[in-house]
């Protein structure tokens, strides 16, 4: 289900697409091996299972995808996208501390689009709260991003949107 004014879709990193923060949780610098992920500790790194696919999805759909988050791991965060895979979906990279509405107001700087054209994914209710203030639909995300709550997502839009 899509939306004729949905143009893109925003995910918060910590606790949405992935089961950690990733300042405090997991240790850079990050390595592949064998296609898996390990920290500087040794542990493996994932994650949520549904995540690679919904992206996938999304950006087969013609959606434009971005990240707003509010870490102070940059380069760390930058890396495990990397090494994810995802560089290839997410257009909108917006990934340094402070408030989201900052992260969006450059989103919309760059695509041109206006916030009623965004759809914004994170598990924090200030950013929820932040954002709904200027008109971008957001999703409270409990157990990080899966296709049921993305689909839950396009329709709540479409629904704000009529």
């Amino acid at each position: 289900m899509t939306s004729s004014t949905l143009k893109i879709i925003v995910f918060d990193l910590d606790y949405t697409l992935w089961p950690f923060w990733v300042d405090t949780h997991v240790n850079p610098p990050f390595r592949k091996q064998n296609g898996k992920i390990f920290d500087s500790y040794g542990s493996q790194v994932q994650c949520y299972p549904e995540v690679p696919s919904v992206l996938q999805d999304l950006k087969e759909q013609g959606y434009e995808l971005g990240i707003a988050s509010r870490t102070g791991e940059i380069k760390g965060a930058r890396q495990l996208i990397e090494l994810f895979g995802w560089d290839r979906y997410f257009k909108y990279k917006e990934i340094f501390p402070g408030c989201k509405v900052t992260h969006f107001r450059n989103i919309q700087k760059a695509s041109g689009k206006s916030f009623s054209e965004m759809l914004f994914f994170d598990d924090e209710h200030r950013n929820i709260s932040d954002l709904s203030n200027l008109g971008v639909t957001s999703i409270l995300v409990h157990n990080g991003v899966n296709k049921k709550v993305v689909d839950d997502g396009i329709r709540q839009f479409a629904t704000e949107r009529n």
